[in-house]
């Protein structure tokens, strides 16, 4: 054993992984390798994994069979292995005495996934639309811990997913982190020994680099779509390359590629299906937003919770791929007006935003300060339905089966953000001109009354 430690690190990943967003076409075989006579082109051998490092790699080989020691099917769950009580430091993980660094053959073969680390680009609305794919892998692969890397606004939301184990604050928009966060991030990657990471960041070189150090068994991101993507395939396991540079235009389905590749068949597993969006709220998180929403008179089940104020606050929760999505309050002074049967109550980002409901809604109005994508869950869960912009709420209301009725900019964007919307008990109401201030407020009425008497019946 001491002398295999001596030996230098392998480089198989860096050379038997590229971008596959390459056509593997542009890398045939020259002519004089094969034989004379022609034979059906049929292809029965995987997909190229690197045409550009390995022209002759031609796939995991179909005919291979494997004993009983390569099972085939889904990963067993590890059993949980005994805390460490006597530790200074806590519980461990593992028993005193396993290296944890020491993989089996088995895991390599069979790909299992035992630790897997999500780098996710955006605020709450991005990270919320990852839930599905967390579901996704934690289906996939039975025991898996799954660990995130996100934003301070992102991390927020994932006090939501029960499958995360450790949420951590790192920005990966920040193009020019301090050296001592990136350098403390990539110690704290490497010391967690993951089999795959996973990033929806648009990678250039950099970012394929900061991946590739990680030293995971497989690295998996989106890639630029243009000419800044140059360099990245070469450090990455496996490349996406969306349909424009904002990969939050593509709505609620724009993590579709990795998803597809996440869910895909293997050997005797069958394709994993997609997960609809679900969020976990706590019994702590409920209680502490009841006391908030029967502060401004408000009862559970007989509110309608109104989110997108028109604000400079970073707690909008609005897309990224949808920047006209907050609605000024004079319009929503309006809605409040409309109501009848249920109390209106306001969900306001900051503060300072108090004064003005107050001086343009009324002074009786109910107004609860909500910053946390948690609160909001909750104040939802408990409500009636929704009337909303496109924020994070509408998502809120679709993952707990809430009626609700979102306002968009544009019809082609609420189908984007919202797909099978009458599924969902969402009404879409959007602008004719493709500014959300210009909505027609008769629209927003009689799609209020649809919610009224669907509430009745319910």
């Amino acid at each position: 054993m001491a002398s295999t430690s001596l030996l230098p690190k392998t480089i198989s990943p860096f050379l038997t992984n590229p971008p596959s967003s390459l056509p593997s076409a542009h890398f045939t075989k020259p002519s004089f390798f094969t034989p004379c006579t022609r034979k059906p082109t049929t292809l029965t051998y995987a997909k190229k994994k690197n045409p550009w490092l390995d022209l002759f790699d031609d796939g995991e080989d179909p005919d291979m069979e494997y004993g009983s020691l390569f099972a085939d099917g889904k990963q067993e769950e590890d059993p949980r292995p005994p805390d460490n009580p006597d530790n200074p430091y806590g519980f461990l993980k593992f028993p005193m005495g396993y290296n944890v660094e020491i993989a089996s053959l088995p895991l390599k073969i069979r790909g299992d996934v035992r630790r897997c680390c999500c780098v996710i680009s955006g605020g709450v609305y991005e990270n919320l639309l990852f839930f599905p794919a967390i579901q996704l892998i934690k289906d996939r692969y039975p025991g898996v811990q799954i660990d995130i890397v996100a934003s301070a606004r992102g991390k927020q939301t994932y006090e939501l997913n029960k499958n995360v184990r450790w949420a951590t604050v790192y920005d990966p928009d920040d193009d020019f982190p301090e050296p001592a966060e990136y350098t403390d991030m990539l110690g704290v990657l490497k010391n967690r020994y993951y089999d795959m990471v996973l990033s929806t960041k648009l990678a250039g070189l950099g970012h394929a680099a900061f991946l590739f150090m990680a030293s995971a068994r497989d690295t998996v991101s989106y890639i630029y779509p243009n000419v800044n993507a140059a360099g990245a395939g070469l450090l990455l396991s496996e490349t996406f390359t969306p349909d424009s540079t904002n990969l939050s235009e593509g709505g609620y389905h724009m993590y579709h590629q990795m998803i597809d590749w996440l869910g895909r068949p293997f050997r005797s597993v069958p394709r994993q299906p997609v997960p609809p969006l679900r969020v976990s709220i706590s019994r702590k998180l409920k209680e502490f937003v009841e006391a908030k929403y029967r502060a401004v008179g408000a009862e559970k089940g007989k509110y309608i919770v109104i989110h997108g104020i028109e604000s400079d606050s970073k707690a909008t929760m609005q897309s990224r791929g949808d920047t006209d999505s907050l609605l000024p309050l004079q319009v929503w002074a309006e809605i409040a007006d409309a109501m009848r049967d249920f109390k209106p109550v306001f969900v306001i980002p900051h503060e300072k935003e108090r004064e003005n409901v107050e001086e343009i809604v009324g002074d009786d109005t109910s107004i609860v300060f909500i910053t946390t994508p948690g609160q909001l869950a909750a104040l939802i869960n408990d409500s009636a339905g929704v009337i909303a912009t496109n924020t994070a709420a509408i998502q809120f209301a679709n993952a707990r089966e809430k009626p609700s009725i979102a306002l968009f900019s544009s019809e082609e964007k609420g189908k984007l953000f919202v797909p099978n919307a009458a599924e969902k008990k969402c009404t879409i109401v959007s602008s004719k001109t493709g500014k959300l201030k210009d909505i027609d407020f008769e629209d927003i009425k009689q799609a209020m009354q649809i919610l009224d008497l669907s509430l009745v019946l319910a």
